[in-house]
Order: structure tokens, then sequence, then C-alpha cells
């Protein structure tokens, strides 16, 4: 059994809050800092993968 891809998506801004989602799939609501060296950050509930546009494709 594989485990599939987290989610990946491109923010415009450095700081964004991530819920996981709508409904009862979500999860507390996080506020996440992407790092200007990496250009992306991920959701420590749902391993979402948040890419500020600036490095979109670079990462």
């Amino acid at each position: 059994m594989t485990t599939p891809a987290p989610e990946t998506r491109i923010v415009n801004d450095w700081r964004i809050a991530c819920d996981g989602g709508e409904g009862g799939l979500g999860h507390p609501r996080v506020w996440l800092q992407i790092p200007h060296e990496v250009g992306f950050v991920e959701c420590p509930y749902c391993d979402a993968k948040l890419v500020h546009a600036d490095f979109e494709g670079k990462v």
C-alpha cells in the first residue's frame, strides 16, 4: 500500500493559514510562515505543501 502525495497549493502570501479543508475532514487552523530561502512550508497536520507563487515550478 502506498501513501498518496500530499496536496500542493500555490499561495501569494508568505504567512498563510491552513485548516485542512472544509467540514469534518479539516483540522485546527494553524498559521504557517513560508521561509524566503526555500519558498514552501508543509502543514504539520495534513502534510499539504504550501508553495509561494515566486517559487512555483522551482520546488
